[in-house]
């Protein structure tokens, strides 16, 4: 900077910045355990008193009840409580819980318990929100339409004066676009935003709201023309803002929103990944939902839903499909994100309450990282299974040994250690970059698939 002059700006305190959120679900995630763990916390509060209560029958019952040597039964006794102590069993399950959670945190991918790494494993339906998620979040003005003798100006600054304090990323693309153009933006009261729908605003005396088609036909006003001019600009993936006031339609701003360029190619990764359908949940309207639909590969399109339209969708389609994760990015989208067996959010662009209410933050915003935590589940899972089956076996082999007399308490001693290291090390698998290089070599031959 030189001899200037640089002043900073703390949008928030230390406590709500990216990182300090991230320490912070790490942290809360160890403890929310997964089914595995406490399937595993189960099964050793049954198990142990048993080995307890058998190594004690081993040690009593043979010199009690045919006269053996009690010196070699209690041998016998303390090599089966050596082998059966279930260290291996119970460290098997989290330690792999954890390396599979810092993996994720790795590539981006905030997993924000054990139970939500498990999930993703078996879904069958991926639901996504369109704005901010399938595309960059970020749109711009495109046209600026007067209608009813109405200036752009005018159009430009009653609809930035309303939104001039919403967060919402077309409103915020209408309060830069009117600065841009250095439209003076008045002053307005009783602002009132209404989610999926539009907004609110009093303007020199004169009520002004601006919304979607949707809202429009739902006041009553829609005039005619209006209809065919509306349709016209959504069928060529263009968001369409209606202006009015309480008599008359003020003019429409259409607003264009490019789709993200790995977009495509991560809907073909999820599929190659097994989930089964891919579906659009957005408020926008049809016609455009379906045209960036089209762009990316998604047949399934549900449009101009409000937040409780979305909940209802989530619930239709886990009772077709199965489970579903919802990913979305913004404040409509986290009823269905708190709905869905699993939900997702865009952790970098996303609103706070998204954020907050989501199971699984991508921290980077790359919808690529969906394909890979499905398959990064599915491989954490397989190793769980195969801790706790070695872990298993080498006890039961063991217990074989003791009662026929082949064990020996050092060798015990060192199954019991090298089980548990074992299983350690098998469980640290899941940090290393087998799983990612894999997923592109099995995805490589497919022109429209690309891997993540």
């Amino acid at each position: 900077n030189g001899n200037g002059s640089v002043e900073v700006e703390a949008t928030k305190a230390a406590s709500d910045t990216t990182l300090a959120q991230i320490v912070r679900m790490v942290g809360e995630a160890r403890k929310d355990r997964s089914d595995s763990e406490q399937w595993v916390e189960r099964f050793a509060r049954v198990y142990t008193p048993i080995v307890f209560g058998l190594a004690a029958a081993v040690w009593l019952l043979p010199p009690l009840v045919f006269g053996a040597d009690w010196s070699e039964w209690f041998y016998r006794a303390l090599v089966l409580l050596v082998i059966g102590c279930p260290c291996a069993l119970v460290i098997a399950t989290p330690v792999a819980v954890v390396s599979g959670l810092a993996a994720a945190a790795r590539h981006g991918v905030l997993v924000k318990g054990g139970r939500f790494l498990e999930v993703p494993a078996g879904l069958k339906v991926v639901a996504l929100d369109k704005t901010g998620t399938l595309t960059e979040g970020r749109p711009s003005v495109v046209e600026v339409i007067p209608h009813d003798d109405h200036t752009q100006e005018q159009l430009l600054a009653a609809a930035a004066a309303v939104e001039q304090h919403s967060d919402h990323p077309l409103a915020r693309a209408i309060v830069d676009h009117a600065r841009d153009r250095a439209v003076e933006i008045p002053a307005v009261e009783g602002v009132e935003i209404v989610p999926g729908k539009g907004a609110l605003g009093t303007i020199d005396g004169r009520e002004y709201w601006l919304g979607s088609h949707r809202w429009l036909e739902e006041r009553g006003q829609e005039e005619p023309g209006v209809h065919e001019v509306l349709e016209q600009h959504a069928s060529a993936s263009r968001s369409v803002v209606v202006v009015g006031r309480n008599d008359h339609v003020c003019g429409f701003l259409t607003l264009a929103d490019a789709v993200r360029t790995d977009a495509k190619r991560s809907v073909g990764a999820l599929r190659a990944a097994g989930v089964e359908c891919v579906s659009m949940l957005t408020g926008d309207n049809a016609e455009t939902a379906k045209a960036v639909a089209a762009e990316v590969g998604i047949a399934d399109v549900r449009a101009e839903l409000l937040p409780a339209d979305k909940v209802a969708a989530v619930e239709a389609l886990e009772r077709e499909h199965g489970p579903v994760a919802m990913i979305g990015d913004g404040v409509n989208d986290a009823p269905a994100l708190a709905r869905a067996s699993i939900g997702v959010a865009m952790g970098a662009m996303g609103t706070d309450v998204a954020v907050e209410t989501a199971d699984v933050a991508l921290m980077t915003d790359d919808l690529s990282k969906l394909a890979w935590l499905v398959t990064h589940s599915r491989r954490t899972l397989a190793i769980i299974r195969q801790n706790t089956v070695f872990a298993l076996a080498i006890k039961a082999v063991f217990v074989v040994l003791t009662f026929v007399g082949l064990a020996s308490l050092w060798a015990a001693i060192a199954a019991d250690m090298g089980a548990s290291l074992v299983v350690v090390f098998n469980a640290l698998r899941l940090l290393g970059g087998g799983t990612e290089q894999r997923q592109e070599a099995r995805l490589e031959p497919t022109a429209s698939v690309g891997a993540p």
